[in-house]
């Protein structure tokens, strides 16, 4: 009897032991979730996010047109896979849509940018194409023609010619983006978050494809960068970011092809795109994204972060953000997007940084502004 208790205990034990193997092996990659309801999405959002703050702009676009030394690098050094960061608006569309990341966090310190990314979201939920995703940003009828196979720049052409809509045209498409967000996807927003998306959406609506970094929801006019491809040199326009080329004239944003665009809107129909409020230099956001990502065993692969650094710097915010980064799950593949112009790169005093070869000049061809080169770094060594 006492043996074969023994024994049962024995195999018991043997059991027992056997299991964590499963149990506590590290997590993959694929424990990110695949999809997540409205009330995911949003309580991911609000639980990651701090109280919104200011900028000395609203940066309803981008002026970033680096995507032509920027974009090889990344397609070169970056990892597919993983969880991506970014800060800003549509630039991060031209990078997720090569990156092919798990997951998205998209932190800025203004709340307006989470309103025009979730404006965006229903945008690309609703349209069947390219040419129906610009027709409904700028509320003009879609241009006869336009086929999957269309360049983005005959899109731009041809929805820069158009006629803007009347007020019951946006009236329609503001109900339908909201129908989408609140009733389809079914996320909980408030009548702020509401209000939000419908002065973002407006500025869209009033300035139209010419529409520049200068833009804002007091719709004001603007100055510069009217031109199509050769107007003023204040700022880029939209049709400038969506029609940049590299040296052989393949077209590079995310509107370059019905490829990139199918890609795009599975990925927001999913809820992967998670919009944030946060200070990069705060002492919540990018550790609780950090914190998460750890949680379901991946890491950071990707982490645009613009010119933000340069402000951070300016008010001696900066060692504050490179503590956060450094509390990122990140590997050696991880890698920095850096846009901005020489001068700002020669400045920094990083590792990964000094003594490379940077361009011996910011021009790139169709260039606007300041923003005219970009190096990707490593993340690890490589902050500030």
């Amino acid at each position: 009897m006492r043996r074969r208790k023994l024994l049962f205990i024995f195999v018991l034990i043997a059991l027992v032991c056997s299991r964590p193997v499963l149990q506590l092996a590290p997590l993959s990659a694929a424990e990110l979730p695949t999809r997540l309801t409205g009330a995911e999405f949003w309580k991911l959002s609000a639980d990651m996010s701090e109280p919104d703050g200011n900028f000395r702009s609203e940066n309803m676009i981008s002026n970033e047109m680096v995507l032509a030394s920027l974009l090889p690098a990344v397609a070169a050094l970056a990892k597919q896979g993983g969880v991506y960061m970014g800060v800003g608006p549509e630039q991060n569309f031209s990078y997720l849509a090569v990156l092919h990341p798990r997951m998205a966090f998209i932190t800025d310190i203004r709340r307006g940018n989470l309103h025009v990314l979730l404006m965006y979201r229903a945008l690309f939920e609703l349209s069947a194409d390219r040419a129906e995703l610009i027709s409904r940003l700028f509320t003009r009828a879609r241009p006869a023609g336009l086929t999957a196979t269309s360049s983005a720049r005959q899109i731009m052409d041809a929805i820069w010619d158009v006629k803007t809509g009347n007020e019951a045209a946006y009236k329609a498409n503001l109900d339908a983006i909201m129908t989408q967000l609140t009733k389809t996807d079914a996320i909980p927003l408030p009548q702020n978050d509401i209000d939000g998306i419908d002065a973002a959406y407006r500025s869209f609506y009033f300035y139209g494809p010419a529409i520049n970094y200068q833009a804002s929801t007091a719709l004001t006019p603007l100055t510069g960068g009217f031109g199509r491809g050769g107007g003023g040199r204040a700022s880029a326009t939209y049709w400038d970011l969506m029609t940049q080329v590299d040296a052989s004239g393949k077209e590079l944003s995310y509107l370059s092809s019905h490829e990139k665009f199918l890609w795009l809107k599975n990925f927001q129909a999913r809820g992967l795109l998670v919009p944030l409020v946060g200070d990069f230099s705060g002492p919540k956001t990018l550790r609780a994204v950090g914190a998460y990502t750890r949680r379901q065993g991946a890491i950071v692969s990707t982490f645009y972060v613009s010119t933000v650094e340069h402000y951070l710097r300016d008010a001696g915010t900066i060692p504050a953000f490179c503590a956060s980064v450094a509390s990122l799950p990140t590997d050696n593949t991880s890698v920095f997007i850096r846009p901005g112009n020489v001068q700002q790169f020669l400045q920094v005093d990083a590792p990964a940084v000094r003594g490379r070869t940077l361009p011996a000049t910011p021009e790139v061809t169709g260039g606007r502004g300041t923003y005219q080169v970009g190096i990707v770094v490593p993340v690890k060594g490589g902050c500030g």
